[in-house]
């Protein structure tokens, strides 16, 4: 059966309080993930957590990730994800990266934003634009390569865990399993 929460108690939960009637009930607590929120994408609703990814455009090695709740919106982790080593100073996105904002960020520390353009209402894309992201996409979709390896490994992205920490351990080492099965994919065309 599944066990759900009163508005009060996700209200309290929320704010980063535990409601009181659980105390009482430690097998309920252990349960219950208060780290994990809900998002909707598509008009389907998820809840749990989030991997967020920045991949090497020329090997497809996850290089830096970092995993949130699921309500937080990919551009808020992107100044985790910018790795100062990596030989590239090209940055390449979807277009929920696109703002002023992470334009003046990437500028200011030496990065070149290839992010996708957005079409807004009443303001529908150029010839040049529509261009611009054809050529993108295809760098671009090496991040979604990395998703899509991933789930056919594992068979599902859903993790089973409760608790941030966990679920951080969990994709992190599933991020690992990606990067060593690329390595043995990379390594076997090479010899």
């Amino acid at each position: 059966r599944k066990q759900q929460n009163s508005r009060e108690e996700n209200k309290q939960i929320k704010s980063g309080e535990t409601p009181a009637a659980w105390s009482k009930q430690a097998a309920k607590t252990r349960q219950k993930d208060t780290d994990a929120r809900w998002t909707k994408k598509r008009n389907k609703s998820y809840f749990g957590y989030k991997n967020h990814v920045g991949v090497d455009v020329k090997h497809k090695f996850i290089r830096t990730y970092s995993v949130t709740d699921a309500s937080v919106h990919d551009s808020q982790v992107m100044d985790d994800l910018l790795d100062d080593s990596n030989t590239s100073a090209d940055v390449y996105a979807d277009s929920a990266y696109r703002s002023a904002e992470i334009n003046q960020k990437l500028e200011e520390q030496g990065y070149r934003d290839r992010t996708q353009h957005r079409a807004y209402r009443n303001t529908p894309l150029t010839d040049r634009q529509k261009a611009t992201n054809r050529r993108r996409s295809s760098l671009r979709s090496r991040v979604e390569h990395v998703f899509g390896v991933q789930s056919q490994m594992a068979g599902s992205l859903l993790i089973r865990t409760v608790g941030l920490v966990r679920a951080t351990a969990k994709i992190g080492l599933r991020n690992l399993a990606y990067n060593i099965k690329r390595y043995t994919v990379l390594a076997g065309a090479a010899s």
